[in-house]
């Protein structure tokens, strides 16, 4: 069966995830909306890298709504503007089609993040017969399906920590580096990123779903973070970060159970390889670590075919989207979480079966 797909946004991950359905044998690219006028009118082929396929990019959303499509993969920037990512999606859930998106990311657990929000999107998805799963690797598949399944292999566990080791200095995103995250910046500056509360609205659902999975029950949601400055300027292509502004940030969202953090997403965030050399390292992805009976450590490492750490993550983010639509399409109207989903393979996708 093939489902049609409309692909919402072209920016990093938007691009990457167009790519992707052009590319999957069992999807069809019905539409695509810009948000750039550069952009409107042109092949959506050659907006990914590939050859031209006859679909022209647009900005009439309108348009695109009424066109006859199973699927949206809306991947628009919601970092300053989740009420109005939620309305969008609200109107695309409305309009019949099932969403699959990574830009509200605390809504990888959709009931849970905001009342206002589940509201709206409970209402759409009951008005469109539609289903919305929010997904990518962090949050998402990194923090959510791998630890859960790792679980499985315990006698028993006491913690769960996922750790992303990732240097930023390759991923061309200023608005998200400089502005939110804040690097650049004096060291005594508050970024969006760690003002407070933030980060338990971007990852408290993931330790949320998290602790739905393992049957325990959250008492609260805990941030802590560090910084550190960078030790010489560093030119990065998003921008200059001068000596002696921020150039590595760790911080962590505890789950605490039974007094204790038990369940920790950890994000370890540099820059330059060289900077925080006493924090924890890695060759750029993530680390699953169970504290427990067996001890287990798992690392997740990607890279694009670039062999880019950085963009390689944003990759995975699209092709977990992408590769989720035929489940989402077929599962029960509502909001959905990565609980609900059957497993997610890459059927249909070996290079050779598709050359």
């Amino acid at each position: 069966m093939s489902y049609r797909v409309i692909q919402w946004s072209t920016g990093n991950v938007g691009r990457l995830a167009l790519r992707c359905v052009l590319g999957h044998p069992e999807l069809e690219l019905a539409g695509v909306w810009v948000h750039g006028a550069d952009k409107a009118g042109r092949d959506a082929g050659a907006l990914c890298g590939q050859p031209a396929c006859g679909v022209a990019a647009t900005q009439d959303a309108e348009a695109l709504l009424a066109l006859d499509a199973d699927c949206v993969v809306y991947t628009a920037t919601a970092d300053l503007r989740p009420m109005q990512a939620v309305d969008d999606l609200c109107r695309i859930l409305r309009s019949g089609k099932n969403v699959v998106s990574s830009s509200v990311v605390g809504l990888v657990h959709p009931t849970t993040l905001n009342d206002e929000m589940t509201k709206k999107l409970e209402e759409a998805c009951r008005e469109g017969g539609t289903s919305f799963l929010t997904s990518g690797i962090d949050p998402g598949f990194a923090n959510d399906v791998l630890p859960l399944v790792l679980s499985g292999l315990c006698e028993r566990w006491d913690e769960i920590r996922v750790q992303e080791i990732v240097n930023y200095a390759t991923y061309d995103q200023p608005d998200v580096l400089f502005g939110i995250m804040g690097f650049g910046q004096p060291l005594e500056s508050t970024p969006l990123l760690l003002s407070p509360g933030a980060i338990s609205f971007a990852w408290g659902g993931t330790l949320r779903l998290l602790a739905e999975g393992l049957g325990v029950e959250l008492e609260e949601i805990r941030e802590v973070h560090e910084k550190l400055p960078a030790d010489r300027t560093l030119e990065t292509p998003a921008g200059r970060i001068e000596r002696g502004t921020l150039g590595a940030v760790r911080f962590e969202v505890q789950g605490i159970v039974a007094g204790r953090p038990a369940l920790v997403v950890e994000h370890v965030t540099r820059m330059d390889d060289s900077l925080a050399p006493d924090w924890p390292r890695g060759s750029g992805g993530y680390r699953v670590l169970i504290r427990g009976v067996p001890e287990i450590s798992c690392n997740l490492e990607m890279a694009d075919e670039h062999g880019d750490h950085a963009v390689g993550g944003v990759l995975l983010t699209a092709t977990r989207l992408v590769n989720a639509i035929p489940a989402v399409c077929e599962a029960r109207p509502g909001l959905l979480s990565a609980l609900d989903l059957p497993l997610v393979t890459g059927r249909g996708l070996m290079a050779s079966s598709r050359s």
